[in-house]
C-alpha cells in the first residue's frame, strides 16, 4: 500500500483535511465538522461557558468535547478508511496550532475575551489531535506560523521543491484551495517525513 498522512488545520467547530503521500500526491481534501452546532453559541463553547456558573460551564464544557471527539474520531475513521479501501495507509496526522502558549484556570479563560476565543481553537485542536490518537493515526502539532521552517528543517534540499509541487498539486485539483488546504497539505507531508525518519532511527537503533 501507498504510505499517506494526513494534515489539519481547524477553525471553531470545523476544519480542513488534506490527505498526502509520499509522491507529493494530494488524494484527499474535505471539510470536517466536529460540532452539531446546536443550542447557544453551538461552535462557541466558551462563550456559551461565560453565561453559566462556574460548576456548570466545566460540567458544560467536559461534555461538549465528549460529543466533538465522538464526531472527529468518526470523521477520522471513515476517511482513513476510504482511503486505506484505495491503497493508502495513513502514517501520520499533522495538525496546525496557534502559539502554542499553555492556557490558564478556566476562572481565568473565561474572565477574558481574548483567551475565550483562543481556548476555543486550542480545543478544536486538541480534539481532532486526540480522535487521530484514538484511530491509532500519530500526531504531530506543528505551530502555523513557523510551518516552513519546520519544512525546511525537517525536509532539508527538498523543501522548497516540495512546496512547490503542493503547490502546483492543489492548484491542478481546482477550487476550493485556501490557505487552509496549503497549510494542511504541508503539514501532511511533514508530518509523514518525520515518522519516516524516525522509524528508520527505531530500525536502525535496534539492528546495531
Amino acid at each position: 500500500m501507498k504510505r499517506a498522512a494526513f494534515g489539519i488545520r481547524m477553525h471553531s467547530g470545523w476544519g480542513i483535511l488534506v490527505a498526502v503521500t509520499d509522491e507529493l500526491e494530494i488524494i484527499d481534501r474535505r471539510r470536517i465538522t466536529v460540532t452539531k452546532n446546536k443550542g447557544p453559541r453551538g461552535n462557541q463553547p466558551f462563550h456559551h461557558a461565560k453565561e453559566l456558573g462556574l460548576p456548570e460551564a466545566e460540567t458544560y464544557l467536559s461534555q461538549y468535547r465528549v460529543e466533538s471527539e465522538r464526531m472527529a474520531c468518526e470523521a477520522i475513521r471513515a476517511t482513513a478508511n476510504e482511503l486505506n479501501a484505495r491503497g493508502y495507509k495513513i502514517m501520520a496526522a499533522g495538525v496546525l496550532s496557534a502559539s502554542g502558549r499553555p492556557l490558564p484556570e478556566l476562572p481565568q479563560i473565561l474572565a477574558s475575551h481574548p483567551l475565550i476565543h483562543t481556548a476555543e481553537g486550542e480545543l478544536f485542536r486538541d480534539v481532532m489531535a486526540r480522535a487521530c490518537e484514538l484511530v491509532r493515526i500519530p500526531v504531530a502539532r506543528y505551530r502555523e506560523l513557523a510551518l516552513e521552517e519546520i519544512a525546511k528543517s525537517e525536509l532539508g534540499a527538498s523543501a522548497q521543491s516540495a512546496l512547490q509541487k503542493l503547490a502546483i498539486g492543489g492548484k491542478k485539483l481546482g477550487p476550493p484551495w485556501t490557505a487552509d488546504h496549503k497549510a494542511a497539505s504541508v503539514a501532511a507531508y511533514v508530518a509523514l517525513q518525520e515518522i519516516t525518519t524516525k522509524r528508520r532511527a527505531t530500525v536502525s537503533a535496534q539492528g546495531a
